[in-house]
């Protein structure tokens, strides 16, 4: 040192080389050299040390906004590394216990976050073994991806704790996924049994069809005119021809005694195979029938019937002088007829068509009561010709007034477009077709009321 032409408090210049003092237990460092003049050299050192001074302020900085502060753990220590190794001239001992501090700091915040996100795993966990044993396939398994997700977001725990408790948490839903692919792979082996079941059902059926057009062809297409030989083949060939189709009859009952023991198959599959079992089937009761001369019953719903006298009692209703009444009435006939659920294949539209039809003519006929009460205070002293003028001047402003409404909806909607979500769309188009019924309904009762004018 007693040989360095130019010295500084924290380093100094000799032979032309720049050197950062000890500090610490770290020795002298060559840190440079001289390339002009020494003054200048130590001069630029100096100044570098303001770029170490402030990584560590905006280390600090970025620590005390952050959210997740022990994240900048890892950046702390390689900028310790780094100033250690740093080019530059100055007092490094505070900036390195800076850093000591808020490593102090950020090793605390995670040991506590690690203690916290322990508490919840282990919450996490026994949450999951609870469930795990469940046989709710579907319910748990959702219970179990949601445990799954809240797990994943939650931060690391000690590393010594760590692969205890995951390898626990894994191993947890591991098995309940395990037993349930064994569930649905047995599932599977049932139901597979069962469609071969319903297959071998189905094929004999079929093949009792199939015996019955082979005994069918070799009947006479015509009987009258036959004699001697050919009448007794015809006859043999009828006789055949019965006792065939009575062996497929009593086959088939017995075999809609074995369909019903088979067992349920998914939806997707029991209707396609219902639907060929169905066919051959009945190929062979409406032959039965036929050769018999039994007329079946026809079996109606009980839901439907119900709703062909629902629709029977509106019909009535919207010819009866009371509409008030009857207009209260058909509203208690909507509620009940929306309780009635009947899948969409039994539904009879000649028999909903009636129905409503009827109520939107009861409400219709109600309205225009109202409009008349409201604006003609004497209209019952009136004769029945001047009445049904009335209505139907009435009527006839209506049916105007809402046909214009509706042209300037559609037209509002050719203009500026659909709003693009589909449900929008359909609340929209289900509107305008109400208002279509409604004006419909309008003209058939106006048509009704001109034609009992005309008799006047």
């Amino acid at each position: 040192m007693e040989q360095a032409q130019l010295v500084d408090e924290y380093g100094y210049v000799k032979d032309g080389k720049v050197f950062l003092s000890s500090y610490l237990s770290y020795p002298d460092r060559q840190i440079g050299e001289v390339k002009r003049t020494e003054q200048e050299a130590l001069d630029y050192f100096k100044n570098r040390f303001t770029i170490a001074e402030n990584k560590v302020n905006q280390l600090e900085q970025e620590v005390q906004e952050a959210q997740n502060k022990g994240s900048y753990l890892t950046k702390l220590v390689q900028l310790r590394k780094k100033l250690l190794s740093f080019d530059a001239i100055g007092n490094f001992i505070p900036l390195l216990n800076r850093l000591d501090e808020q490593e102090e700091i950020l090793v605390e915040l995670i040991r506590t976050n690690q203690l916290k996100n322990l508490e919840i795993k282990h919450a996490l966990l026994a949450e999951a073994e609870q469930v795990a044993d469940s046989t709710e396939w579907r319910e748990t398994a959702d219970k179990l991806q949601e445990i799954k997700l809240k797990w994943i977001k939650t931060g690391p725990v000690d590393k010594e704790l760590d692969e205890t408790i995951e390898t626990r948490f894994s191993e947890t839903l591991d098995a309940f996924f395990q037993r349930r692919r064994e569930f649905f792979n047995e599932q599977n082996k049932v139901i597979q049994e069962r469609m071969d079941r319903y297959d071998n059902l189905i094929w004999q059926a079929e093949r009792a069809v199939r015996s019955i057009y082979e005994a069918d062809r070799s009947r006479p297409f015509k009987r009258d005119g036959l004699e001697g030989e050919a009448l007794e083949r015809a006859n043999i060939a009828e006789e055949r021809y019965m006792k065939v189709l009575t062996e497929a009859y009593h086959l088939v009952r017995n075999l809609n005694n074995d369909w019903k023991e088979v067992g349920e198959v998914p939806i997707k599959k029991s209707g396609k195979i219902l639907k060929k079992y169905r066919r051959a089937t009945k190929t062979i009761f409406d032959r039965y029938n036929l050769a018999r001369g039994i007329q079946p019953k026809v079996r109606i719903d009980p839901r439907v019937e119900q709703q062909m006298k629902m629709a029977d009692e509106a019909e009535k209703l919207a010819k009866q002088s009371n509409i008030p009444a009857a207009a209260d009435r058909a509203k208690e006939l909507l509620n009940q007829w929306k309780e009635i659920k009947i899948p969409f294949k039994l539904v009879d539209k000649a028999v909903s068509e009636r129905f409503r039809s009827s109520c939107d003519k009861i409400f219709e006929l109600n309205y225009l009561e109202r409009v008349i009460s409201r604006k003609y205070p004497a209209f019952e002293l009136k004769s029945r010709s001047e009445q049904l003028r009335t209505k139907v001047r009435e009527l006839e402003y209506l049916v105007r007034r809402e046909k214009s409404d509706l042209a300037m909806s559609m037209s509002s909607m050719d203009t500026m477009g659909r709003p693009g979500n589909e449900d929008v769309d359909k609340m929209m188009m289900s509107k305008m077709n109400t208002q279509k019924r409604k004006i419909a309904m309008k003209e058939q009762i106006l048509s009704e009321f001109n034609k009992e004018l005309n008799q006047y």
